[in-house]
């Protein structure tokens, strides 16, 4: 399994945020660019981007994220309030490996199935949950579908996995929800990077042992409550 770090993009800063919500941010940074290198110079073997900006409707982070991409080295993943193809097309042609689809995706699943097809293993899509309910533009809103219904739209879909961050704890670095991850893993028809209160190494080996692909990780590894060495130890490979 890999531990991914993130790195979250609002208002041209990195930030984290708890359960998602501005004005939260227990992190600042200026400089994304800076925090990428930084990351990739301690270990990091892959990176997680979201554009926060993009995810509540607002102007894109688009021409940053395509600089940290050219400096990385490393494969990164990058969503953010993705709605269209040419943006998704942009963002492969820029050197991403895995672009994350959410809010349209989550509302309109034939053109999911259709953007899917169309860049087979390099769709992630977010099926983010609160309340053990899909959530929505940046965690805002309730979708109108439960995650079990969608297990079963996307079963067929050559995606490259499923992205499920667990809004109750994430930000908080109180530690995962056990039951609802090892319950949304084994479920789920794609593989699957895990997000949302992973502060620990003994969270990381739960996840691993459920048969998480990845987790992601924020306010453990900004705040050192995981270290970047735990990255190569073996419950990582």
């Amino acid at each position: 399994m890999k531990i991914i770090p993130a790195v979250d993009i609002m208002d041209h800063r990195v930030v984290q945020l708890v359960g998602g919500v501005p004005g939260s941010e227990k992190i600042i940074l200026q400089d994304p660019l800076e925090t990428a290198g930084s990351w990739i110079s301690k270990g990091a073997e892959y990176l997680h981007i979201i554009d926060l900006d993009g995810a509540f409707g607002k102007e894109n982070n688009i021409p940053v994220i395509k600089k940290m991409i050219r400096i990385c080295g490393v494969p990164v993943e990058v969503g953010g309030g993705i709605k269209e193809e040419s943006t998704i097309k942009e963002l492969i042609d820029a050197g991403v490996d895995r672009v994350i689809l959410g809010t349209r995706a989550v509302k309109d699943t034939e053109w999911l199935r259709s953007m899917a097809f169309k860049f087979p293993e390099r769709i992630v899509l977010a099926l983010d949950t609160r309340n053990n309910e899909i959530v929505i533009k940046g965690w805002q809103e309730s979708a109108s579908i439960s995650t079990e219904e969608m297990f079963r739209i996307i079963e067929k879909m050559p995606l490259a996995g499923v992205l499920n961050t667990n809004v109750d704890v994430e930000g908080q670095g109180k530690g995962i929800n056990v039951a609802r991850a090892r319950e949304f893993i084994s479920g789920c028809p794609h593989p699957v990077i895990s997000s949302g209160g992973i502060s620990s190494k003994e969270d990381a080996l739960i996840l691993s042992e459920a048969g998480a692909d990845g987790a992601v990780v924020g306010i453990a590894l900004y705040t050192g409550m995981i270290e970047p060495w735990t990255w190569h130890t073996p419950w990582n490979i």
